[in-house]
């Protein structure tokens, strides 16, 4: 089973680190399954316990997943590889499409409102002890939500969106839980849920969000909680239609213990209407971000959800970092209530890029994905190879392996700082790179 590695010690500690060790020199592969629990306990003369405590360790640190009677594996790909890694580095005079940033030129001047933020803590300042969320912060974080059809919460400050993700799962999950995750989704997400123990249910996804019925089914697989992207969907620009919320709000409502987190990144950029799922549930959240109107520094978001999940969040988060800077709080909020942000004419230039590129790949016979946001989804017949061809024809693209567990090769196009000279060209490209359309266009 293991072929030569041998597992050795007699401490949980050391069983786990001998596991780790196997991983990390190569011996033990992604995807070898490890001896059962009492097989391994005999070989090594301990405790069955000690055993299975090893691979709890395991799990939590994401080194191995656990699939119940099939036994334990080591993970398709370590915690310790971001999918991040996964990248094209552009040589000079190519031109990089890759990063998923939003355009520089669309971040509205910060310096105002951390004068603001300034000015308010020169008048009192922030000492220990106090409430971790400003009162403005909180004030206007919960209006925008209540315009949008948000149920009623308390509202709590992140560092981002994947830290809220984080806290809100470990607030109600248990290592070998499954979450299900949009597939192709944000590779922050998918290494994170394995990272901290839990399995990852892949579901496909199409330009409306998550399939329902696939939602479904992993529900009745026993899928613990489920994280959906509204809007601007990455990789793909999905974004949740009015008709899609209500199918996915029903197979949530016939699953009420599910835990159910939304991610409205796209807030602030994106011009279409938001269509909550939260309300069919016992235990949700919702988080909006500032990274993606405001700038990617600006480390916070507006958390809210039911009682129960924010005190937990909360409480966790006081005996960590305490409260995200009130500085930051606000200075976000006071860019919230200032014109420093024409969101609409921010959504209109990513728009034009998106748009346009996705039609003059349709010109070519091509089929691309992006109905929001700042990226195109394009699969093509070899990943590998339509990455390189791009590449040596002067662009760098982002291979879709950073965004997908079971859907087919792509690749992804971020089209914040394309000028509308640009599209024409790089159509030509990715049409010349992509290979012969795949039967299904994603998911």
């Amino acid at each position: 089973m293991l072929g030569e590695y041998r597992i050795e010690g007699r401490r949980a500690s050391e069983i786990a680190a001998s596991v780790e060790r196997g991983v990390g020199s190569g011996e033990l592969q992604p995807g070898q399954l490890l001896p059962p629990m009492r097989e391994l306990a005999t070989h090594l003369g301990v405790n069955p316990n000690t055993v299975a405590a090893a691979y709890r360790t395991l799990r939590e640190r994401g080194v191995i997943e656990t699939a119940g009677r099939r036994g334990s594996r080591v993970r398709p790909k370590p915690a310790t590889t971001a999918r991040g890694s996964i990248r094209v580095e552009a040589p000079p005079g190519v031109r990089d499409v890759s990063k998923g940033n939003p355009e520089v030129s669309l971040l509205p001047p910060l310096g105002e409102a951390f004068a603001a933020a300034a000015r308010r803590n020169a008048e009192r300042p922030v000492m220990y002890g106090e409430p971790p969320v400003d009162e403005e912060f909180a004030r206007v974080a919960r209006a925008a939500m209540d315009a949008d059809g948000v149920p009623a919460g308390p509202v709590a400050a992140t560092s981002g969106s994947l830290d809220a993700i984080e806290r809100v799962l470990a607030a109600h999950l248990k290592p070998g839980d499954a979450v299900v995750v949009e597939d192709p989704g944000w590779g922050g997400l998918l290494d994170l849920v394995p990272a901290l123990g839990l399995r990852p249910a892949p579901v496909p996804v199409d330009d409306e969000g998550p399939l329902p019925d696939e939602v479904a089914r992993a529900l009745r697989a026993g899928a613990r909680a489920v994280v959906v992207t509204d809007r601007a969907q990455n990789p793909t620009g999905a974004a949740v239609t009015a008709a899609r919320a209500a199918e996915l709000r029903a197979v949530l409502a016939a699953h009420p213990a599910t835990l159910l987190v939304e991610d409205d990144h796209g807030h602030g950029i994106v011009d279409l209407p938001f269509h909550p799922l939260a309300g069919g549930t016992d235990h949700w959240a919702l988080v909006r971000s500032a990274a993606k109107a405001y700038g990617p520094d600006l480390r916070v978001a507006a958390l809210t959800g039911d009682p129960v999940t924010l005190d937990r969040v909360m409480g966790r988060q006081r005996l960590g970092p305490g409260w995200v800077s009130k500085m930051l709080q606000r200075a976000v909020a006071h860019l919230w209530t200032s014109d420093a942000l024409d969101g609409a004419a921010v959504a209109r230039w990513y728009a034009e890029r998106r748009d346009g590129l996705v039609a003059g790949l349709a010109a070519r016979g091509v089929a691309a994905h992006g109905v929001s946001g700042m990226n195109v989804w394009v699969p093509v017949a070899d990943e590998t190879g339509a990455v390189t061809s791009l590449l040596a024809a002067g662009w760098a693209v982002a291979p879709g392996a950073r965004f997908r567990m079971a859907t087919g090769p792509a690749i992804r196009v971020t089209v914040s700082g394309l000028a509308l000279t640009e599209l024409e060209p790089l159509a030509d490209a990715i049409a010349s790179a992509a290979g012969p359309a795949p039967a299904r266009a994603y998911g």
